[in-house]
Order: C-alpha cells, then sequence, then structure tokens
C-alpha cells in the first residue's frame, strides 16, 4: 500500500503543476506595477476554479506524502519523486508544446536511472 501513496503524491503534484501551467498561461504575466496590481492578478488566479483545483491537488499531494512517510524511509521514498519531472517534461511536450532537447532527455534519463538504482536498496 505505500507505494500507492507514492504514486498519488506524483500523480497529485503533476495535476497540480499542469494546470497551474495551463490556466496561469491563460493570464499572462505578473503586472510589473505597483504591489496592488500585482495582488490583484495574484487574486484572480486564486479564484480562478482550475488554478483553485491545483492548489487543493498539492493538499492532496501533502496528504499522500505524509502516508507514504510513515511506510518508507525518506532516503528511499523521495527518489520517486523525481518521476514527477519526467512526466511533467513528457506531457508539457504534448500540452503545451514546449521544446525537446538532448540536455533535457539526458537529464531525465540519468533522473529514471536514479530511480532504478535507490529503489534496488530495498
Amino acid at each position: 500500500m505505500g507505494y500507492v501513496y507514492i504514486f498519488g503524491t506524483i500523480i497529485f503534484t503533476v495535476y497540480g503543476q499542469l494546470v497551474l501551467k495551463w490556466r496561469i498561461s491563460q493570464y499572462g504575466e505578473l503586472p510589473d506595477g505597483r504591489w496592488f496590481e500585482k495582488g490583484w492578478f495574484l487574486l484572480k488566479l486564486v479564484l480562478d476554479p482550475f488554478v483553485f483545483s491545483g492548489m487543493v491537488s498539492a493538499f492532496a499531494a501533502s496528504l499522500f506524502w505524509m502516508a507514504a512517510m510513515t511506510k518508507f524511509e525518506i532516503s528511499y521514498a523521495y527518489p520517486f519523486m523525481s518521476l514527477s519531472f519526467v512526466l511533467v517534461f513528457g506531457l508539457s511536450i504534448f500540452l503545451f508544446q514546449e521544446s525537446v532537447t538532448f540536455a533535457k532527455v539526458a537529464g531525465l534519463g540519468l533522473i529514471v536511472l536514479g530511480v532504478i538504482v535507490t529503489s534496488q536498496s530495498l
């Protein structure tokens, strides 16, 4: 059951990151103006239902992570969290047409290799 908690953390984290990127990109950049303008912009973001769902997702990921910490040592479980980088990278190419470079792919390959090596220590 412990792995369900780890992968639940990953799924909620990835969802939150992707939905935040999607919705925030619809609103544009943070204004360069006064603090009031920045605050108003951020308040509009927080009140967006999808942005709010991303925040709720981050909270859910935290709950799953707490449950995972009752089952595994952090030095074992934490490397699995780097799989969220792989998922966000792959999905961002598909959803947002983000660029793919050799350096990004090589880095992700090293992350996956690290997870494989770390998972062998159980």
